[in-house]
């Protein structure tokens, strides 16, 4: 986390300028903080299997961060969830304008697939990065996961369908993170698979936690704004709290024991990550 953080730190995007906050809105979201679950995920699978590659890992690593930034920054848009708080802080359109959160959010979106162009990393890999990325962060994940979730406000879907939607709006970028690292490393397909496979599962538990810790903890508990899902397809109105902490529960047994099917230098450097995360909702 610490390396990470640093190398993060060294390379927030900047631009010689004379916009009055061209910049400081950009990194602004950047520094706030949040979990660098995603980068972390990729770095550790980096870590686990070829440590030298571990710095060339870091820009693909960072343009995750940048593209899992833009997308809080846009979710955030009064046009969308209308957040005033983000990881403890004003939102940017609230601390600007909407025209500066949208143009940064754009800026953070192109940002990343530029960092990885210049990764010091093979062009085949950088090619399949670019590749993954795009696809679950882009058109077939995130974005059609935001699109359904946003046109059926206050018209609930089935679980299924709610299933459907968080595994695209937030599970595949999760799940593309490990990938990824894989794909750097170079471990045969049959393992990128039980990766990505199980990258959407921690995804689903992912927002399952996030639909439980809106409903039960405060906006200084949970450092963003909370309570704003009512009119949400989210897990909690759909099937309730106590059995969506039953889904939960279920959903994180199911991945810790397919963790220890995982090499032991994968669960080595993943351990402390996957425990921090599969009971946050306790």
């Amino acid at each position: 986390m610490q390396r990470f953080e640093a190398y993060l730190k060294a390379n927030l995007p900047r631009v010689d300028s004379f916009h009055p906050h061209y910049n400081k809105a950009m990194e602004r979201m950047l520094l706030a903080g949040g979990k660098r679950f995603r980068p972390l995920l990729l770095l550790s699978v980096v870590e686990a299997y070829e440590p030298l590659l571990y710095e060339s890992a870091l820009a693909p690593a960072l343009a995750i961060e940048f593209l899992h930034t833009y997308s809080l920054i846009h979710d955030d848009l009064p046009a969308m969830d209308n957040a005033p708080l983000r990881r403890g802080f004003e939102t940017l359109h609230i601390t600007y304008d909407e025209a500066t959160a949208i143009l940064v959010g754009d800026a953070l979106n192109s940002e990343a697939f530029y960092r990885i162009s210049k990764a010091p990393l093979r062009d085949d890999i950088k090619i399949k990065l670019v590749e993954l990325l795009s696809r679950d962060g882009g058109t077939y994940g995130m974005v059609l996961g935001q699109a359904i979730d946003l046109f059926f406000e206050n018209r609930p879907l089935t679980l299924e369908q709610v299933k459907f939607l968080h595994t695209n709006k937030t599970a595949k970028l999760i799940a593309t993170s490990l990938l990824m690292g894989a794909i750097i490393v170079g471990l045969d397909k049959k393992e990128q698979d039980r990766l990505y496979s199980f990258g959407i599962d921690l995804g689903l538990l992912f927002q399952i936690q996030d639909d439980i810790i809106d409903e039960t903890r405060s906006e200084e508990e949970a450092g963003k704004t909370t309570g704003n899902d009512e009119d949400k397809n989210s897990f909690i109105n759909i099937i309730g709290l106590e059995k969506s902490i039953e889904e939960a529960e279920e959903l994180a047994k199911d991945l810790e024991s397919r963790f220890k099917l995982f090499e032991p230098q994968l669960q080595n450097v993943l351990k402390s990550i996957i425990k921090q995360y599969l009971y946050r909702h306790r």
